[in-house]
């Protein structure tokens, strides 16, 4: 004899001798709207699944996050160079101004105390000249064409700063017939460096856009920004060579009003030859 006792979920069946027998109740099916009992709707559904990302995704966003903070950092450290540079570029320019009126007014001082001891006063030889080519090289002979190669004058107009000692006068009488040259002043200094200069980067003509360009190629030297580059030049300093080597060949613009004849020299009413301070007049034409 057989024993049949229903539970909610599980069907148990007992015989004579106690022994169970267990089995899966089934609900009856009924016309209308089944019945199933909650234990089985929640046994039935699936579990929920985390959303997935794959790991080289995780990789490159933290490769990502990583550089945005690298670059976040270096941009924080640029700007704090770039302040501290500017306010030193603003000191240096200071002290130029100073040293340039300090030399302007001790040679106001020496003429007047020569003038007043009935004495005349001799200034200091100039040590710096701008050249400046006036013709061509047709029927020129090879010295004076390689001349004008060393003086980096390869092209009518064009323009270079030397340094004027023995070996560089010599140069410069030798082909005298061909350029016009004389003692620049500040002024005409700093508006050919400022207005007409172009640098040798990577041996290709840049323009000094900024003066990081100038750091870059003369950082070594002292010389980080056009106010050094124009002192450099117009002072003759220790690094003189560098900076003028640096510096492409001016390419002026034909003198305005046009030139009287070039193969007079100037201080017979013509234009090539050393026209000492007259050549910063040529300048203001030609610039």
């Amino acid at each position: 004899m057989y024993t049949i006792v229903r539970s909610s979920v599980r069907l148990r069946i007992y015989d004579g001798n106690n022994s169970v027998f267990q089995g899966v109740a089934r609900q009856p099916l009924t016309r209308g709207r089944m019945r199933t009992s909650p234990l089985k709707v929640m046994a039935d559904k699936p579990p929920e699944k985390l959303p997935t990302v794959p790991e080289t995704l995780l990789k490159k966003r933290k490769r990502q996050q990583a550089i945005r903070e690298a670059q976040a950092k270096a941009r924080v450290i640029l700007r704090k160079r770039t302040k501290q540079k500017r306010k030193l570029i603003f000191k240096r320019a200071e002290s130029y101004v100073k040293e340039y009126r300090k030399k302007e007014q001790d040679e106001i001082r020496m003429k007047r105390t020569a003038k007043k001891h009935g004495n005349f006063y001799i200034p200091d030889e100039p040590k710096l000249a701008f050249v400046i080519r006036i013709k061509g090289i047709n029927g020129v002979s090879p010295k004076v064409r390689k001349v004008l190669q060393l003086l980096r004058l390869r092209q009518i107009n064009n323009g270079v700063f030397v340094r004027l000692n023995k070996a560089s006068s010599n140069m410069l009488r030798i082909v005298e017939p061909y350029i016009a040259w004389g003692y620049p002043n500040l002024k005409s200094v700093r508006e050919l460096v400022y207005k007409r200069g172009f640098g040798k980067v990577d041996q290709r003509r840049t323009a000094l856009t900024e003066n990081s360009i100038i750091e870059k190629s003369l950082g070594k030297f002292g010389i980080i920004c056009m106010e050094d580059l124009s002192h450099e030049v117009f002072t003759v300093g220790e690094h003189f060579k560098e900076a003028s080597n640096f510096l492409w060949p001016f390419k002026l613009s034909n003198a305005r009003g046009g030139y009287r004849k070039k193969t007079i020299h100037f201080v017979e009413g013509g234009d090539h030859g050393n026209r000492e301070d007259y050549v910063n007049n040529l300048i203001r034409q030609m610039n």
